[in-house]
């Protein structure tokens, strides 16, 4: 039981990894906050603005603790084999493809592409291992 409790807490931290390394880039933040006032506007509340514009000073602070999540992670992954190769690859594209530093912007075209092809990859892998697990169960 112990074992399941630390892979799932293993995994959470993998999973917050990705989800701070999206949140970390001023494209994703800006797109958030465009679909929220898209939303509010459907159900009529006219925003003008951005509402969400708090969240490109956090852009960089988010980023950083994704890295670091992915670090741990990634260690855990070295050591204790206990967390999936395809899970890191994931959250390291979506780092990658999240970079905030407004030095690196003329790049991002760059960094979208890199990190969305290995992002993709590890979706890859993971979505074949899944199609094989089901055909596995099938034959039996």
């Amino acid at each position: 039981m112990f074992n399941n409790v630390k892979e799932r807490i293993i995994g959470t931290t993998g999973s917050i990894s990705g989800f701070a390394s999206v949140l970390g880039s001023w494209q994703i933040c800006h797109n958030v906050c465009l679909g929220l006032i898209a939303l509010l506007s459907v159900i009529g509340i006219t925003v003008t603005g951005m509402p969400l514009m708090f969240l490109t000073k956090l852009a960089i602070p988010l980023w950083t603790a994704a890295v670091i999540l992915l670090g741990i992670t990634t260690w855990f992954f070295v050591k204790k084999k206990c967390i999936s190769g395809k899970l890191i690859m994931i959250n390291s594209g979506l780092i990658i493809a999240g970079i905030p530093f407004q030095a690196l912007q003329r790049f991002s075209i760059i960094f979208w592409i890199v990190g969305g092809i290995i992002a993709a990859t590890g979706i890859g892998f993971f979505i074949k291992d899944k199609i094989q697990k089901q055909k596995m169960k099938v034959k039996k």
